[in-house]
C-alpha cells in the first residue's frame, strides 16, 4: 500500500461525516433562526470538527496497536499501524498535529464565542484523546455510545448554533440528540463486530456486557428514536426532507438485527455512517430552506 492510502485508510474517512453533519445542522438552524449566517466561524468549526475526529482516529489506531488489541486477525478494516503500513511514531505524530490544528482553529472559534466555546473547545480535544488514551481509555469501557452522543451531538450542534447566534436555544440540543443517536449508532455496529475478540482483551464496551438481542435493540433504538423529534423541529413540508431515510434506516436495523457479529458488518457500519451524514445534510437542507422560501 501507498504512503498516502495508508494515511487515508487510518483517518476512516467514511466515518469523518459524523463530524461534518452536525455543524452543518447546527449552523443552518441557527440561520433559520435568526437569518444569519457567520461564513469563517462555520469554516474553523468544520475545521475544527474534523481536525479532532482525524486525531482520535490516529490515535486509536496507534493505541489498540500497542495494546495488542488490533491484530492481524481483526475483524473488521485494517488499521494501518497494526498492518505495518505506516510505523507508529508517525501514526501518533499525526494523531497530535490534528490536535494542534484543532486547537490552532479553537483560537480564533474562542475569540468569537467566548469562554463557552473555550470550555467546549477543550473539553473535545481533551475527549478525543482519553478516548483511547490513558489506563483505562474510554474505547475499552460501556460509556463510548454517550461520548459519542455527547461530543458528536450536544456539542457539536449546540457549539454551531452558539457561534452563529450567540445563544442556545432548545431546539439545538434536540437538534443535537436526533444526530448523536444514529452517530452513537455507528459505535454500536463497531462494537458489536468485534464483541468476541474485545471480551478476550479485556474490553468492557456495551457490546461485550449485553446479550446480543441487547446489542441489536440499542442499535434499532438509536436508529429510530431520532425520527420521533423531527416533529418537534420542523413542520411540514420541511418535515418531509429529514424523514426520506427512514426507510433505509428500517432496512439497515433488519438487517443488523439477524447478522452475527463479525465481518459482514463493516458493510453496515459504512452504511450507518452514510445514513448519519445524509439525516445531517437533509436537516439542515429543511432548515435553510424553511427560513428563505
Amino acid at each position: 500500500m501507498s504512503p498516502l492510502s495508508a494515511w487515508i485508510a487510518a483517518i476512516r474517512p467514511k466515518t469523518l461525516g459524523l463530524s461534518l453533519s452536525p455543524v452543518l445542522a447546527g449552523s443552518a438552524l441557527a440561520f433559520a433562526d435568526t437569518g444569519s449566517f457567520r461564513p469563517l466561524p462555520f469554516l474553523a468549526a468544520l475545521a475544527a470538527a474534523l481536525l479532532i475526529q482525524v486525531g482520535t482516529n490516529l490515535h486509536n489506531d496507534v493505541a489498540d496497536f500497542r495494546r495488542g488489541t488490533d491484530g492481524r486477525d481483526r475483524v473488521g478494516p485494517p488499521r494501518a499501524t497494526a498492518r505495518g503500513w505506516l510505523a507508529p511514531a508517525a501514526v501518533e505524530r499525526g494523531a497530535w498535529l490534528a490536535f494542534l490544528l484543532a486547537f490552532l482553529a479553537g483560537i480564533y472559534l474562542a475569540w468569537v464565542g467566548g469562554w463557552p466555546i473555550v470550555v467546549l473547545g477543550l473539553a473535545s480535544l481533551a475527549a478525543g484523546a482519553a478516548y483511547s488514551g490513558g489506563p483505562r481509555p474510554l474505547s475499552s469501557l460501556p460509556v463510548g455510545e454517550l461520548f459519542v452522543l455527547l461530543f458528536f451531538g450536544l456539542a457539536a450542534v449546540g457549539g454551531s448554533y452558539y457561534l452563529q447566534s450567540g445563544t442556545l436555544h432548545g431546539r439545538a440540543l434536540l437538534a443535537g440528540v436526533v444526530l448523536g443517536l444514529p452517530a452513537a449508532a455507528v459505535l454500536v455496529v463497531n462494537n458489536y463486530r468485534d464483541r468476541e475478540g474485545d471480551a478476550r482483551s479485556g474490553r468492557r464496551t456495551l457490546a461485550v456486557l449485553l446479550p446480543l438481542a441487547g446489542s441489536r435493540l440499542e442499535y434499532a433504538l438509536l436508529m429510530l428514536l431520532p425520527f420521533a423529534g423531527l416533529p418537534l423541529l420542523l413542520e411540514p413540508p420541511w418535515l418531509l426532507l429529514p424523514l426520506l431515510p427512514l426507510p433505509f434506516v428500517v432496512g439497515l436495523v433488519r438487517e443488523l438485527w439477524r447478522l452475527a457479529p463479525g465481518p459482514a458488518l463493516n458493510a453496515v457500519l459504512a452504511r450507518t455512517a452514510r445514513l448519519q451524514l445524509l439525516l445531517g445534510l437533509l436537516l439542515a437542507a429543511a432548515f435553510w430552506l424553511s427560513r428563505v422560501l
